[in-house]
């Protein structure tokens, strides 16, 4: 009976499950004192360990680059006669709205104007502040967040697809492990996959309710506060619940298609209405200066700068997007059967970010044309509530109370398409890699995910969610670097077993093909024809004992 509603692995399932219930737990007890414990510790782990994941971020993104253009980029993910399970507009829908989603709608306009507010760096004119905005706003959201989530997603989807192994992050261990990774250190794997999970989807999802509390204040006047905001949480985990009974191929791939429509919609109000030819050309600038500056702002660590500004945003950044990464790669190693490696790397690297840079320029590039040209129209209201960035932008532009609606809308749908696909990689982590679980076990992971998200709100606020990504996200950064290694042993190996089979296979069709023709010259030469030639053959050896006697 209780396998109806559980079917969950023990080993996993319950030290996440208690291990979050007692964060939880402590968070609420000690009370206000808990924003010091994060600001204490989120300072602490970026003063010291800032610079490796720097440095480890830019190696996860060049070892995909590697990977795709070399010789294993024609493997295939599932083997040689894997087909795709999904069309490639709704594979980049659903990569989208998992990989970004909330975060974007949050930071797109926010982000740019904090850096022209206060640059890290140079700035000598307001147009030159403008571009270094965009260009370390396009840094934080471009490739290097794509490429985390590609090695984390092509190394469970290998390990799933092609060697047939559970979908859990213990399986990409095999080839250095071995057996050991279905006992003790295989379990403790995957525990640090789903609290780095349930940590990252908890600070996306605190960013999103600030965002949905901002805009209800916004448009109906409702509250801002902390109390309304766990409100909106729960509300809206209850309302995810529903995705999570449709599956991932109703439930998931519908809301990420929606996402793609409204989304649209309103980049095509901007470029319209907004500032249009500014936007175009700000895209391609933009695009230009990140090519331009890409080595330089992506090992860039501050050093000789006697300044804090990275830790709240490079470093934070790539912490989150590390304790985001087994979230998303789950999800798109699940929707990424059939893709060859090169297709994969390639895809997930390049089309996610060219939209992700349209939406900055778009949103981020009309808040600094129009904060250049009135200052402080939009800069004020992001000072005063960072959430409230995107509704003051549309706010200036006509319809605003449609748009502004759309943008509501749109955070929700990505609040519940992340809680929704959140839940089913968590969910398949704690069932020892099962795709199909019972539905009432992805409920309980859901509000799971809500519960902390509310109670990191409550504990701390956005340094908590910060703190909550960086925290799990440095241990997960080192798994990163062996997962690398194993993903490159287990490539090798397919590799060279492909060789081995194509090469036996051509093997087998030179020698049929041999057979063949020794065959058809045997059926060529007709029955009458052998008997003349040993006639012939022995006429001549007739001729030869007659010459060599006349001798």
């Amino acid at each position: 009976m209780m396998k109806q509603y559980f079917d969950i692995h023990p080993p996993v399932f319950w030290p996440a499950a208690v291990l979050s219930v007692l964060f939880i737990a402590v968070t609420l007890l000690v009370g206000d004192p808990m924003k010091a414990v994060f600001s204490g510790l989120q300072g602490f782990i970026s003063n010291n360990f800032g610079w490796f994941l720097v440095l480890a971020v830019n190696c996860y993104l060049f070892f995909m680059i590697f990977l795709a253009f070399s010789r294993f980029g024609s493997i295939r993910l599932g083997g040689k006669d894997a087909i795709p399970d999904f069309s490639r507009l709704s594979w980049f829908a659903m990569l989208f709205s998992a990989g970004m989603g909330i975060g974007i709608l949050f930071w797109s306009v926010a982000e740019p104007i904090y850096h022209f507010i206060e640059p890290p760096y140079g700035g000598e004119s307001a147009a030159e502040t403008a571009g270094l905005a965009m260009k370390i706003t396009f840094l934080h959201w471009g490739l290097h967040p794509w490429g985390i989530y590609a090695l984390v997603g092509m190394s469970l989807a290998f390990f799933a697809f092609n060697r047939k192994m559970p979908l859990a992050v213990r399986s990409i261990f095999h080839p250095l492990l071995g057996d050991k990774v279905f006992g003790f250190w295989g379990n403790c794997i995957d525990v640090l996959a789903v609290l780095a999970t349930l940590f990252g989807l908890a600070t996306s999802l605190g960013f999103g309710v600030r965002q949905v509390n901002a805009g209800f204040n916004h448009l109906f006047g409702l509250p801002d506060t902390i109390g309304m905001q766990v409100f909106l949480v729960a509300a809206i985990t209850l309302g995810a619940t529903l995705s999570v009974v449709s599956g991932l191929d109703r439930g998931v791939k519908r809301l990420s298609e929606l996402n793609i429509n409204i989304g649209g919609l309103l980049l095509v109000f901007l470029l319209v209405l907004g500032p249009s030819v500014m936007i175009l050309d700000a895209f391609v600038q933009n695009i230009g200066m990140y090519l331009e500056d890409f080595f330089r702002t992506s090992f860039w660590t501050e050093s000789y700068l006697d300044s804090h500004w990275q830790n709240s945003w490079t470093v934070f950044y790539w912490a989150w997007w590390i304790s985001w990464s087994p979230f998303v790669g789950m999800f798109i190693a699940r929707i990424s059967k059939g893709r060859t490696v090169r297709e994969f790397v390639l895809s997930v690297l390049i089309i996610p970010s060219l939209i992700t840079f349209l939406w900055i320029t778009a949103f981020g590039g009309s808040a600094l044309s129009l904060e250049m040209q009135t200052a402080g129209s939009i800069s004020g209201a992001v000072q005063e509530n960072v959430a409230v960035a995107i509704y003051a932008l549309l706010e200036q532009f006509p319809f605003s109370l449609v748009s502004n609606t759309l943008a509501v809308v749109l955070v929700i749908s990505f609040f519940v398409t992340s809680s929704d696909s959140g839940s089913l990689v968590v969910d398949a982590f704690t069932s020892g890699g099962k795709l199909n679980s019972p539905v009432v076990q992805r409920v309980f992971w859901a509000g799971m995910e809500g519960a902390v998200a509310a109670v990191l709100l409550v504990g701390g606020g956005l340094a908590a969610l910060q703190t909550a990504a960086i925290s799990t996200g440095l241990p997960f950064a080192l798994l990163l670097f062996i997962m690398g290694f194993s993903l490159y042993k287990g490539l090798r190996s397919e590799y060279e077993n492909e060789e081995l089979r194509r090469q036996a296979v051509e093997r087998e069709s030179y020698q049929g093909l041999i057979q063949g023709l020794l065959q058809k010259q045997k059926d060529s030469a007709g029955p009458e024809e052998k008997p003349v030639r040993q006639d012939q053959h022995l006429r001549h050896a007739g001729n030869t004992e007659h010459e060599s006697s006349g001798q």
